[in-house]
Order: C-alpha cells, then structure tokens, then sequence
C-alpha cells in the first residue's frame, strides 16, 4: 500500500480544492436600524406614493440641484439629468471607465463637480453639454464624503488627516487650505459658514471662508457624517448612535439632539420645504418637524440613501432599486399611519 506524503504542493493543491468546493459565503447582514420609539409615526414605504420615478439603472446615488436635478452613479462612472419640467431623464453623461463617482455631488458655477475615487480627482462638468471641462487631481477623503458650493468656492476634504481644499472656479487650483479634526468628510455650506463633521471625535466643525479658519468646534452626537444647514440651524446626522443634532448657527451650541433611529453606515440629510429629512436603508425617508424637534412621520421598508430639497420637492436616490423619486413635501405630510 502506497503511503501519500503530505508535502507542501499537495497541501495546497487540496486546499484550492476544498476552497473551490466551498459554497459562497453570503455578504456580512446588515445591522438592522430599529427606528424611532414614538409611537403612531412610522408608514410602510409603500403608503407614499412619488409624483415621478426616475429610472437609471445602476445604483443612483448623490444628488445635486440646480435648474435641473443630477444624480451620480458609481457601478456605470456616469451622472444624470433630470428635467423637472418634463419629469424625464434627459441626458446621462459618462465621465470615464473606472472613475468610480463617490463622496458627494455639487452644482454651481455653470458646472456639475464630482469627485471619482476610482482615479483620485474632481471633474468638473459643464450643466449644458455634460462635457468634462476639467479634471483635478485630488485626494478623496472618504468614500462616505460631501463636497460644497459656497463663498465663491467648492469646498471637498481631501485626506483623513482633516485638510479641506479650497477650490477656486476660475481656475479649477486649490486656492488654500484649512486643518480640521482628523476623520472630518460631511461638509455643508449654508447660514454664512462651511460646516464640517468629525466622525471620528464627534464634532462639528465651523469654517470663515472670509478668513479660511476655523472657528469653533461644536461636540454633537456619535459618529456625525452628513450635515445639513438651514433655518437658522446645522443639522447633523450621528452615524454612532442614528440621531440627528440640531446647533443654533448664531451661537453655536447644540439646542437639541433628535432620536431618529438608524444607526450604521449610509444615509444622508437635507433641510427643505419646512422640514428636516433623513434617509436611510430600511427607514428610507423620515420627516423631523422643526418646531418639535421630533420625528413626525418615518417610512419603513425598502428603498432611500441620499436625499436632497429642491425645485418645491424631496428627491429621493433608492440606491438598492436603481431609481430615484420625486415627491411633493405635501403629499409625504398627507400620508399617514394605519
């Protein structure tokens, strides 16, 4: 009887084999978000029912406003226009294989701005043709990012480290730089300052874009990501613990902290039409009234991951479902539980 030597090349040549035999293993769950506690406020997702859809394929995600309503889309290194006249989708630009569209979307100076992680830069895309009118080498701060429009300049973090870049639109160069906490990504502009959030020490921090400093630090809730600025207010939603942190913008100080429910990664914020709106996986739209401070009504169920106000609606990117949705503020607040 011959004896088999488990030698090295044999070892590994089972191994390949076991591996190959092996079922797929499924992808990590995710953690499921439990949403508010008040009761009476949370809507299947189902009961809202959206003015237009907005079909593009991919998983559509950042959005920006203008005349016009963009959204970017990683998988196919494209971003969209949409006609709110018409409802349609008038036109998908390609910016590149492999440039990969992430951390935010702008619209300002005649240009559409995103930022690839694929290559490492911004493009600047014109809002009539789509042609790329430039492209600028840059770091990308996180995948999970904002980029701004204000004070004349669009503002993106570029590192871990906390550098913001300060571009200027006239020559697409980075015209200075400002230091801020490390793991600083979610950035608004809005109510005469940019607003950045610290994920990793709870923070938000206040820029003077007459000054390039930054001017106060603000400690919020858990993990801040994506920020939003308006009536009078900078809103922060806390990835740590799912909250969202409402600072008076003249005095700088947290006046409430919002339970909102949904923890973990993902998700976005925007101020609009009287409201303050959260999405989120599994809570794909919820609505906080701003003279409560409080959850008014949260929809459950599939769908949501970036939101934005503009043009008299709520537009909603359903990454999962490759389609984004126009909703009427009035309707969202005539939809009620059972």
């Amino acid at each position: 009887m011959h004896k088999l030597v488990a030698t090295p090349t044999l070892v590994a040549v089972f191994g390949a084999v076991l591996l190959a035999q092996a079922p797929p293993q499924p992808p990590p769950a995710r953690t499921l978000r439990p949403g508010v506690k008040t009761p009476g406020v949370k809507i299947p997702i189902e009961r809202l029912k959206p003015d237009a859809v907005f079909q593009v394929g991919g998983t559509p995600d950042w959005l920006a406003i203008d005349e016009h309503v963009w959204v970017s889309n990683k998988p196919t290194d494209s971003v969209s226009r949409f006609d709110p006249k018409t409802n349609q989708v008038v036109a998908t630009y390609q910016l590149g294989a492999g440039k990969r569209p992430c951390s935010g979307l702008a619209a300002g100076f005649g240009s559409v701005w995103v930022p690839n992680c694929g290559d490492k830069t911004l493009a600047r895309v014109d809002l009539k043709t789509g042609a790329i009118t430039a492209t600028i080498p840059t770091g990308i701060g996180n995948t999970e990012g904002s980029i701004a429009v204000g004070a004349g300049s669009v503002w993106m973090v570029t590192d871990a480290k906390g550098t913001l870049a300060r571009f200027d639109p006239a020559t697409n160069a980075v015209i200075a730089e400002i230091y801020v906490a490390s793991g600083s990504y979610g950035l608004t502009f809005g109510e005469n300052a940019l607003w950045v959030t610290s994920t990793d020490h709870d923070l938000v921090t206040r820029v003077d874009p007459r000054t390039n400093l930054a001017v106060e630090t603000i400690p919020v809730g858990k993990k801040p990501r994506f920020i939003a600025a308006g009536v009078g207010a900078v809103w922060s939603l806390n990835q740590g613990d799912g909250s969202v942190t409402r600072i008076d913008s003249k005095t700088n100080k947290v006046v409430a902290t919002i339970e909102v429910g949904v923890p973990g990664g993902g998700g976005e914020i925007a101020v609009g039409e009287g409201s303050v709106w959260v999405t989120s996986f599994e809570f794909p739209l919820s609505r906080i009234d701003i003279s409560t401070n409080a959850v008014v009504q949260q929809f459950f169920g599939n769908g949501g991951d970036a939101v934005r106000v503009g043009l008299g609606s709520v537009w909603l990117s359903n990454l999962e479902a490759g389609n984004v949705w126009r909703i009427d503020p009035r309707r969202v607040e005539a939809t009620l539980p059972n």
